[in-house]
């Protein structure tokens, strides 16, 4: 295309003789070109007929729906029965039958519409409750019937129609924040004795703390035989020596009363401000709230 643009200028203004050179020595290049160039070249028709293959699809792979199939041992520790963990042992001494049929296979699954029996009765699954009661004195976890004090399942009966159950011991003088679910697995996580979660209690002693003693308790003490490590222990902002707070993270709450008899102190009142990160905020005493999804997060995130 070139050489033809410079071929029109030359011919509009030269002469005529030069115009003939011009036109015989390089007009014909191009041409013989453009020849060879088409009869190289495939034609664009045959190009076009080849199969094109189809691209895979990249982002709108569909998903694999998810199952209802359930895990035996999950089965079974969402029915409140036991956790997870005893699950497997009844499953593999064959106390766990599906549809009349004993299952011993650690991992089988539960389809929707199959009868479980454990241990001579049929379970159902529960949906997973929790419950924060902010518990009062003379209401214990106590199972043991006595006319001095009443049972803390009193006071959440209305909360939930699950089987629930208190995440650790308190007496009937103990008071402040009680967890209860019907979630095997957080009970058990909540009481080993290595459960690293932090509890903060109010304690009131008979007398004033002497500092010599705090200073004693911080860097923790042995008790029946067990070395105990307390994470903080102060005296309570704009109140007497004898309201302390304590932050430990063992689930016991005999433990609390134990460190300060260890001094020949009296504990006259014990009051869990936090558990796990949960406080007594907007919960007076004697009412209960269930949890939010979050706090339900929290929760088993926490070690």
């Amino acid at each position: 295309m070139d050489n033809g643009n410079k071929n029109k200028k030359s011919n509009s203004g030269a002469k005529p003789n030069s115009t003939r050179k011009i036109t015989s020595s390089k007009s014909s290049a191009p041409t013989r070109g453009k020849a060879e160039r088409s009869a190289a070249k495939p034609a664009m028709q045959k190009r076009s007929q080849k199969p094109i293959k189809p691209k895979a699809p990249t982002n709108n792979v569909p998903k694999p729906l998810k199952s209802d199939d359930i895990r035996l041992n999950k089965y079974i520790a969402n029915s409140g029965a036991c956790s997870r963990r005893d699950a497997d042992i009844y499953i593999q001494s064959g106390n766990v039958k599906v549809n009349g049929i004993p299952v011993t296979e650690m991992g089988y699954k539960v389809k929707p519409g199959d009868v479980v029996n454990f241990d001579g009765a049929t379970i159902t699954p529960e949906k997973k409750e929790y419950i924060l009661l902010n518990k009062p004195k003379n209401f214990t976890t106590s199972n043991e019937d006595d006319a001095d004090y009443r049972n803390v399942l009193e006071l959440v009966r209305g909360a939930s129609n699950a089987k629930l159950q208190p995440i650790g011991r308190m007496d009937k003088n103990t008071t402040g924040l009680l967890l209860f679910t019907n979630d095997t697995d957080m009970i058990r996580k909540f009481s080993l004795p290595n459960q690293k979660s932090p509890k903060i209690y109010q304690v009131s002693l008979d007398k004033n703390l002497k500092f010599e003693d705090l200073e004693k308790i911080s860097k923790g003490l042995t008790l029946d035989g067990h070395r105990l490590f307390v994470d903080e222990i102060s005296y309570i902002e704009n109140e007497p020596k004898t309201e302390i707070g304590l932050k430990l993270r063992t689930p016991n709450v005999k433990v609390v009363r134990a460190i300060f008899e260890n001094f020949k102190y009296d504990v006259l009142r014990i009051d869990r401000v936090s558990f796990a990160g949960l406080t007594k905020k907007n919960l007076p005493r004697g009412n209960w709230r269930p949890l939010t999804e979050q706090e339900i997060i929290n929760l088993r995130n926490n070690k």
